[in-house]
């Protein structure tokens, strides 16, 4: 596929990172209780963007366009599903007490994800102008989740 984005839509992706830089930031730099709010926004932001990643493959499949073959449409429909299923998973492991867990569940779902998607459009099933911003946004939600867990796990925190 080639089609182009829409400046729009870049803008609106790249402005959908500062959610995940601003819950980064309070879960590594509040007071304690303050922190772990932060760390449980991060990681429910985190699975809602991923229910929203699981829906793109569902608006490519209704679509129809190019004609897909069934088991390409079939395809789809489950990609569409699985990312929600594991950021709800994710989403509850957190609320259980064990957030950064969560949190590595999502950077794994992400890359996943991410590779899932390079692979549909080699085979010219995503667009091009799709999968250079979502590599960016890509990198740019791994960034922030991996150092949350990164700098929490080795027990450090930021001081502003």
């Amino acid at each position: 596929m080639t089609r182009r984005l829409p400046t729009f839509a870049i803008l609106l992706g790249l402005a959908g990172l500062l959610p995940f830089a601003a819950c980064s930031l309070g879960a590594l730099s509040l007071e304690p209780d303050a922190a772990e709010r932060s760390l449980l926004a991060l990681n429910a932001y985190g699975a809602t963007i991923l229910a929203f990643l699981g829906g793109v493959h569902w608006g490519f499949a209704l679509d129809g366009s190019g004609t897909p073959t069934v088991r390409v449409q079939r395809l789809r429909f489950g990609l569409g599903v699985v990312p929600s299923l594991v950021g709800w998973a994710a989403l509850m492991v957190a609320v259980l007490g064990w957030p950064l867990l969560a949190a590595g569940m999502l950077i794994a779902a992400f890359v996943a994800e991410t590779m899932v998607e390079a692979r549909a459009a080699r085979q010219g099933l995503m667009p091009v102008g799709y999968m250079r911003l979502r590599w960016a946004l890509s990198a740019g939600v791994l960034v922030c989740l991996s150092g949350v867990c990164l700098v929490r796990f080795l027990g450090g925190r930021i001081v502003l």
